[in-house]
């Protein structure tokens, strides 16, 4: 119930925001008028995210996915679990491992200098163009919140061809990730393989080592300007970032993994790792696993 008070007041408060009377609109500049437009839009997608979360939270049916596991990070217990050892493809849930290499082997604070070669992959943003130097720390948010595959891509660029993705086949090993494996380094790849178990030890060792990760994939106020100076903002991929009980994580989607996810939530007081791969609802899945661990 109180899901849908929140969202009465969303709507409440963008028509007191965003409905200027007509004087006002009319005495705006054209760019305080594009801004304008700009912050509307945003609105309205947070109004759908937050819908779809809604609608997610009160779908009563059977979990869809063909792997699921929930772990207890304070002792390690499984707690729930499907599948556990079938192996799927894990789309950009992938950027976890991305990011674990990153901050381990980058400095944050380099600059690159982004070229044609960098923004190859799909799912590219305005914000990130040929020619624009950037951090290394703004790659990380653009690859964990808008889930940035040229943003992921040009990150294994601070580094010798090949060595960055090296170093993520590498982690696997050190991590007991026995049946993980990685051919690039944003997902798109369908090899991109794991199973639940070997990703909630990623989801584990994120957690306790790399907090930084899991602060970032709940962030909504990520801005860079796009090659005419605008600001534009990233949205976030992870619609669970509303729920205080939502510590963090990553999703991700091809066609062949269908969606997944790896994340951490707080469930009856203690952090609980939940991932889901070859779903066809991981939000209604993950809200599905999680009653049922509050009703034992």
């Amino acid at each position: 119930m109180k899901y849908k008070t929140i969202l009465s007041l969303f709507f409440v408060v963008s028509f007191v925001l965003f409905s200027p009377n007509p004087s006002t609109v009319q005495a705006l500049t054209q760019e305080e008028k594009e801004r304008l437009i700009q912050q509307i839009e945003i609105l309205q997608q947070e109004v759908t995210t937050l819908k779809n979360l809604i609608s997610n939270l009160q779908l009563r049916q059977e979990i869809t996915a063909e792997s699921y596991l929930a772990v207890d990070l304070s002792n390690n217990l499984v707690l729930l679990s499907k599948n556990s050892d079938e192996i799927h493809s894990i789309a950009s849930v992938t950027k976890l491992m991305t990011a674990v290499i990153a901050i381990e082997n980058i400095d944050l604070n380099q600059t690159i200098t982004l070229t044609d070669e960098m923004l190859n992959p799909l799912g590219s943003s305005p914000t990130l163009f040929s020619g624009l130097t950037i951090s290394a720390e703004d790659l990380l948010k653009a690859c964990l919140i808008q889930s940035t595959n040229d943003a992921a891509e040009a990150l294994s660029y601070f580094m010798n061809d090949g060595e960055f993705l090296a170093l993520m086949n590498q982690k696997t090993t050190a991590l007991g990730m026995t049946n993980t494996v990685f051919y690039d380094v944003h997902g798109l790849n369908p090899e991109n393989r794991s199973n639940v178990v070997d990703i909630a030890k990623l989801v584990s060792y994120v957690y306790k080592n790399h907090q930084e990760v899991l602060d970032i994939t709940k962030n909504n106020d990520f801005w860079l300007p796009d090659k005419t100076g605008r600001l534009l903002k990233f949205k976030n991929s992870n619609g669970f970032y509303y729920l205080p009980t939502f510590i963090g994580g990553k999703t991700g989607y091809l066609v062949e993994a269908k969606q997944a996810l790896a994340s951490v939530f707080e469930l009856n007081g203690n952090p609980t790792a939940i991932v889901v791969l070859y779903s066809d609802n991981r939000q209604a899945d993950t809200f599905a696993i999680i009653r049922k661990l509050e009703e034992e």
